[in-house]
């Protein structure tokens, strides 16, 4: 496995494994948790990835009751969660509407409940889930560096950000933010030209992509001719389609990190399969130019 260092005492695994629908699982007891886990840790995948919010806020307390359960695996692993967004669901059922909310004191109590409910005295990465249009960003960049003072976050950072939502908010922060978690797939290709690839290769943030399968779209009807072609790829090299994927993100020299969610243990136990396969430049730029539906300029 191939790690990244996005700061001094953080390490990622190249690959992480998504929690979001960890809930949705027909057994969510901590023993099959437990074997989600292990199966995760047999490939040297060692980051996970969480949100207050998933599973109505309940999948950050799943995951915590396997880490209660079997102590010894915290500490063979980093943990990611989100923060910031309330819903009316769960514990936050009396919203009167879905909002953001960046303010300290919604920080501050956020990651009292995950630490809670993860059983643990540290989050190794907390990102603030998506950008708050009434962010202020002093309050809120105070605010993190408190909680990376505080010893109970290791590391901040943020997800769905634009550049400039990242660059306002690191202005009034001491802490550098370690990443930006963003969409990236192959149906979603438009950040590798937008400008958000490059503005974070150029601050040396490694990159985490969510929804790198684009929620299984990858392999519709409609996308037939890119899934053949990832298909017979993968043939030649003795990985399915959903590995030659994740490889082409991999390759990828901004160095993402790919987030990958599946119940399948089956599924789990193949994760490192991408690690596993070249993608030269022709390549890649066959599967990009299939994924757009017409060549480069």
């Amino acid at each position: 496995m191939d790690y990244v260092k996005p700061q001094k005492g953080l390490r990622l695994s190249r690959l992480v494994y998504g929690l979001w629908r960890v809930g949705d699982d027909a057994d969510t007891s901590p023993a099959h948790v437990q074997a989600k886990i292990e199966a995760c840790l047999a490939q040297g995948i060692t980051s996970f990835d969480l949100a207050d919010i998933y599973g109505g806020y309940t999948a950050e307390a799943i995951f915590g009751a396997a880490l209660r359960a079997a102590p010894g695996l915290r500490d063979r692993m980093e943990i990611v969660t989100k923060c910031g967004i309330v819903a009316p669901v769960g514990r936050h059922a009396a919203a009167r509407v879905k909002h953001y909310d960046t303010t300290a004191a919604h920080l501050r109590a956020t990651v009292e409940a995950s630490l809670r409910d993860l059983h643990t005295d540290r989050i190794d990465l907390l990102l603030i889930h998506r950008p708050d249009p009434l962010m202020d960003h002093v309050e809120t960049g105070e605010a993190l560096d408190a909680l990376v003072a505080s010893g109970k976050v290791a590391a901040v950072g943020v997800s769905n950000f634009r550049p400039w939502d990242l660059t306002l908010l690191q202005s009034a922060m001491e802490t550098r933010l370690a990443t930006n978690q963003i969409e990236l797939s192959l149906l979603h290709t438009a950040p590798f030209v937008d400008g958000d690839l490059a503005f974070l290769q150029e601050r040396g943030l490694a990159p985490m992509a969510w929804s790198p399968l684009a929620g299984g779209r990858l392999f519709a009807p409609q996308n037939a001719a890119l899934h053949d072609r990832l298909a017979e790829i993968g043939a030649a090299q003795g990985v399915d389609a959903t590995a030659v994927a994740i490889a082409w993100l991999l390759r990828h020299p901004a160095r993402i990190l790919p987030v990958l969610g599946t119940n399948s243990l089956a599924r789990i136990s193949r994760l490192s399969d991408a690690l596993k396969l070249e993608i030269d430049r022709s390549t890649w730029f066959d599967l990009y130019t299939l994924a757009t539906g017409r060549e480069v300029p």
